[in-house]
């Protein structure tokens, strides 16, 4: 996880419809209920202000460019700071306001700052367990890739601010470095494979023009500056000199700042190396190990579900799903054991593009057909639809990996940054076709494009609800979008239907491997053999899936338990409301609040239901 921490907020309930009261006290009551409720959201608003001075990254990832010249702060210090911070605001709600007077929507962000304060505090407590330098969310590739993706350069001014934050970086980076160095004095370090990546990594950062002028290249970076740079000139904002000397100020910003920081990093994790464990263990092994799991499935699935209990759950899906892939085994008459099975499809180059700009092309097009075709479904399933657009990209060469997993940047909630879908590409070998439906559903339409969007431009909800992050409902919404895509008519091939069910096991065996290797005892080795023989996802994955739970403990379990809960939710609600039950109305009720965590998601839908019943 990163080190600062994000502040993860709870969207709006649904209020159920009450009965009539007499007349002559209505008026009164309902303007007494209204007028502090709508006191409390001022101050909501007036507090998320404040909330978001505290990460200017924050504000620029809103496309806002309030503190747009300053990086965070990553130290300890500034995440305690922040933490009291929000404990003194709770302190003046209790003073300022009388909770029973609210109506339940602001009874609920009431609970929610609160729930806040606790959830972030609680993971706090174990910051001396946290990997600061690991391969999926080490701030080491976070400040290129926020440079590059969404530091907006339209005036000269942001070109200036853009060169203070990349002489930032070295203080930034500088922190985590002390909060690495420091965990590793009490012997929390992230396995060996681990140092390795991101020592790769950064050397790739700091990798061509203006860090090295021996080679003709650009870095990822330098290539950006310069193309901002340009656009700016061709605008008519600068001119040619005032170019020169942007250019200027950011190569020595690059070289004298940025460059020493990467190095600093790189020095330190590669004497530091021979400490780390080549063969890694989860975090059972750390101090305090057990309890620092235990924080993290809570964290991560908002549930108060044991490792056992998720362990136990992954084991029923793994064979409920497994019973499907037979069926589709029947359907394409192949005729051997589910072993061979899954062995013939994932090794049949059919069902591979060529590891050439062609082939990766051709990826790129074939998941825009797929939206298109989506796209033209969503009516009939959504009343709320959202205005950014996605784009799908492959992942920056600084920071690519083979076999790593696709993800999703979110859009703007202006609408005006689209969202970004972006698949590692440099090995083809690890982006099987059957797979290719299920996970652009996942990270596109109708996943995490379409739920992180609407609730980031959603008006209806105080803006420190539309912008929250529960992994539970986020993951769980993205992974019910993929079997919610079969509905509206995806997976005609029953290979495409095949890569889904593979894409669904993938999650269930998570709950197996993940509290496998971090409560249970379960080697690397154990994690990846039992993840091959389920799957269809091919080694190179298989083994960056491993690598990845190991660094991130606790977060991949999410991914099931919250699409089961949206499922649950779904078939409670159809059944509550039999001919009155609307899937666009559910699907509404679902994404319109913003993400939750699983109960309050839970009480809102049963919210809608009472209220449906009631009209």
């Amino acid at each position: 996880m990163n080190a600062r921490i994000t502040i993860t907020l709870i969207a709006l309930l649904l209020a159920a419809c009450g009965g009539e009261a007499p007349q002559s006290a209505a008026p009164v009551a309902q303007e007494a209920v209204v007028s502090e409720s709508d006191r409390i959201n001022a101050w909501f608003a007036e507090k998320n202000e404040q909330r978001l001075v505290y990460s200017p990254m924050e504000l620029t990832t809103l496309n806002r460019k309030d503190l747009y010249d300053q990086v965070d702060d990553f130290s300890q210090e500034g995440t305690r700071e922040f933490l009291d911070w929000h404990a003194g605001t709770i302190d003046e709600m209790r003073s300022e306001f009388d909770y029973d007077a609210l109506d339940l929507e602001a009874k609920t962000s009431w609970d929610t700052w609160v729930y806040m304060y606790e959830r972030n505090n609680g993971i706090n407590q174990f910051a001396s367990q946290f990997y600061e330098f690991e391969q999926m969310n080490g701030s080491h590739s976070l400040f290129p890739t926020f440079l590059i993706n969404y530091h907006k350069v339209d005036t000269e001014a942001d070109m200036q601010a853009y060169i203070s934050r990349i002489i930032q970086v070295e203080r930034a980076l500088g922190q985590e470095l002390e909060k690495g160095q420091a965990n590793a004095e009490r012997g929390v370090r992230a396995p060996r494979f681990a140092y390795e990546i991101v020592i790769d990594e950064s050397r790739k950062i700091i990798s061509g023009a203006p860090f090295d002028n021996t080679v003709e290249n650009d870095s990822a970076i330098w290539a950006d500056v310069k193309a901002k740079i340009a656009a700016l000139v061709e605008a008519g904002e600068i001119d040619d000199a005032t170019a020169g000397a942007l250019t200027d100020g950011a190569r020595a910003a690059l070289v004298d700042h940025y460059q020493p920081a990467y190095q600093a990093v790189i020095d330190w994790l590669s004497q530091d190396i021979a400490n780390s464990d080549p063969e890694p263990r989860g975090v059972w092994a750390l101090p305090e190990g057990e309890a620092y799991y235990n924080q993290l499935l809570s964290y991560y699935t908002t549930t108060d579900m044991t490792a056992a209990e998720i362990h136990q759950i992954g084991l029923d899906e793994v064979a409920r799903i497994m019973a499907e892939m037979e069926a589709v085994k029947a359907e394409v008459g192949f005729d051997g054991e589910f072993l061979e099975f899954l062995n013939a499809v994932s090794s049949d180059q059919q069902f591979f593009y060529s590891n050439t700009e062609e082939g990766r092309q051709r990826y790129i097009d074939e998941t825009n057909d797929y939206y298109d075709f989506i796209r033209e479904k969503l009516p009939e399933y959504f009343g709320i639809l959202p205005k950014a657009g996605l784009v799908v990209k492959r992942v920056e060469a600084f920071r690519e990996q083979d076999g790593a997993p696709a993800h999703y940047n979110q859009s703007s909630p202006d609408g005006e940054t689209p969202g970004t879908y972006y698949v590692h590409m440099s090995a083809m070998s690890a982006n099987p076709t059957y797979e290719m439906e299920s996970t652009a559903y996942h990270e596109g339409i109708p996943g995490h494009h379409m739920q992180i969007a609407i609730s980031l431009e959603s008006t209806s909800i105080p803006a420190f609800r539309s912008q929250t992050w529960y992994n539970a409902y986020v993951e769980g919404w993205a992974l019910y979008s993929e079997s919610l895509a079969r509905e509206m008519g995806a997976y005609e091939d029953p290979y495409s239907n095949l890569g889904r069910l593979s894409n669904e096991m993938w999650r269930a065996v998570r709950l197996v491997v993940d509290t496998g290797m971090h409560a249970m005892g379960w080697t690397k080795e154990e994690a990846v053999n039992y993840f091959a023989a389920h799957t269809l996802v091919p080694i190179e994955s298989v083994v960056a899936e491993i690598n990845r739970y190991l660094v991130i403990p606790g977060q991949a379990t999410s991914y099931k338990i919250g699409m089961l809960k949206i499922q649950q939710l779904r078939e409670h609600a159809r059944e509550a409301l039999g001919d009155d039950f609307d899937i666009r109305e559910f699907h509404d009720v679902v994404l319109g609040g913003g993400a939750l965590p699983l109960d309050i998601l839970d009480r809102r839908v049963n919210n809608y239901i009472t209220a449906t019943l009631q009209n």
